[in-house]
């Protein structure tokens, strides 16, 4: 510690010599310090709250029919050989059609990767970063929903880390979220369904089967180059899987709306480099996520009964890449950290309209099914935001108290819920009370988006909140 002060000293006397003496410009130090300035020269800002916020996003193109131009995309970027990662469904829909006829249009050589896992595991990335490691691919190309898409970025990022062992980069501490330091091959997304919002942002979510828990990977430099995104793919979503999905742009939106303000998160990076992707709620994400929140409004019920209703799929289309902007720079919570386990743990459910061939509670639905009761615990520290979010859902908040906000959230939560004929809490996923301490234990290293929560939370509360999500209605 003393040779480091020493060290910052004599960079400050070095500094003040070579100032410019103007009062605009002007930083000279005097060369007198005192003990307890020098303390908190050298410590370490760590201990602060950010005082700073960035704003980083995919480039996004959106047009009904917009698929057939990604073959010229790949010619543009002087691709010769590029990775196709999708899942044995859309490999088999006209959306793949599409995909593959315009790479054929413009001579572009690439390769199928159809092997995609719907809601991946570290064994499926795994055999997508070894399919990606054998081929010598100079661009990717993701065409699914967020399974597909966060399969491809981890593919592309090992595959120009091929020193790397799997939990290098996964987030810590399950793995040991280690800086990524190389460019990554261009990466284009086409997303099928209207949820995850993977196109816009950095992460990359999986199972880690062995705590039977999601995490993930997350850094600015995963994000797609281009996220082509053509509501004619929507058609083709079965109605549970657009009301799921819907609810995943829902919980995107509501979460990083009410999470801590970006300027009361910690730690403060030392340098900008480590500013992570999820900040806390900002002034640029907040118009993103309400603008998600009123399209939702007008459109969720439409989008989930009336797969012909083309404009309501295509307006969630575009409220998923909005969502996808604002939770990508300003982070989930306590929703999506209760979630992980609830999907990881999962021991026989499995939605009736996703073709799968292993246990499955959808994302959307691990995610939203212990809303209201979330939303209730977090509003006292923002009734305001809670208040303002419920009315943007479609709330009557006139003349409402500030202390009945997180239950006004919660019952517009509920009815959307009913409307859409979601399950009535996670005992009918077949967990009981006696699952709680395994489902606590599984939300504990969510810590990357948990200490976003506007609330602070103890072992106790979340299994308070499990306990109130066995039944929700």
């Amino acid at each position: 510690m003393a040779s480091k002060a020493r060290n910052i000293f004599a960079l400050m006397h070095d500094i003040s010599r070579a100032a410019c003496g103007c009062p605009a410009h002007s930083q000279a130090f005097s060369g007198r310090i005192t003990t307890s300035a020098l303390q908190r020269l050298t410590t370490a800002s760590t201990e602060l709250p950010d005082y700073a916020f960035e704003m980083a996003c995919s480039n996004i193109r959106f047009g009904a029919g917009v698929t057939q131009e990604v073959g010229m995309d790949f010619i543009n970027l002087g691709a010769k050989h590029v990775a196709v990662v999708t899942d044995k469904t859309v490999s088999d829909l006209p959306i793949m059609e599409a995909v593959l006829s315009s790479l054929e249009k413009h001579h572009v050589n690439f390769e199928v990767y159809d092997k995609v896992r719907v809601e991946p595991t570290d064994g499926s990335f795994q055999d997508a970063i070894n399919f990606a490691r054998e081929n010598p691919f100079d661009a990717f190309l993701a065409v699914g929903g967020g399974s597909a898409i966060d399969t491809c970025k981890t593919a592309n990022l090992y595959a120009c880390h091929t020193e790397a062992e799997f939990l290098d980069f996964v987030n810590a501490p399950i793995g040991k979220g280690l800086p990524i330091t190389k460019q990554l091959k261009p990466l284009i997304a086409i997303p099928t369904t209207a949820g995850t919002g993977s196109e816009t942002t950095g992460v990359a979510i999986f199972d880690y089967t062995p705590l039977k828990a999601k995490t993930g990977i997350a850094h600015r430099s995963l994000r797609p180059l281009l996220g082509i995104v053509d509501p004619l793919h929507t058609k083709h979503m079965p109605n549970q899987v657009a009301a799921y999905s819907g609810f995943d742009v829902l919980c995107h939106a509501l979460e990083s709306y009410t999470a801590i303000p970006y300027h009361q998160r910690t730690p403060r990076p030392q340098n900008p480099i480590n500013r992570p992707a999820y900040q806390g709620s900002n002034p640029i994400s907040d118009i993103w996520s309400t603008h998600a929140l009123r399209i939702l409004n007008k459109y969720f019920k439409r989008a989930v009964y009336d797969p012909e209703d083309l404009e309501a799929r295509s307006q969630m289309h575009l409220a998923s890449v909005f969502a996808g902007v604002g939770f990508g720079n300003a982070g989930v919570h306590l929703c999506h950290g209760m979630s992980y386990p609830i999907s990881g743990m999962v021991k026989k459910h499995k939605a009736s309209q996703y073709q799968v061939d292993h246990p499955l509670v959808p994302h959307g639905l691990s995610v939203v099914i212990t809303a209201p009761a979330v939303f209730e615990f977090t509003a006292p520290s923002n009734p305001e935001r809670h208040l303002e979010a419920a009315e943007m859902l479609g709330a009557d908040v006139t003349n409402a108290k500030r202390e009945d906000a997180g239950r006004i959230l919660g019952d517009i939560l509920k009815k959307y819920m009913t409307d859409m004929k979601i399950e009535n809490g996670i005992s009918e996923f077949g967990y009981t009370t006696e699952d709680i301490p395994g489902l606590v234990k599984g939300t504990i290293p969510q810590k990357r988006v948990t200490v976003l929560a506007p609330r602070p939370q103890t072992e106790e509360d979340l299994s308070m909140l499990f306990e109130k999500s066995m039944t929700v209605y």
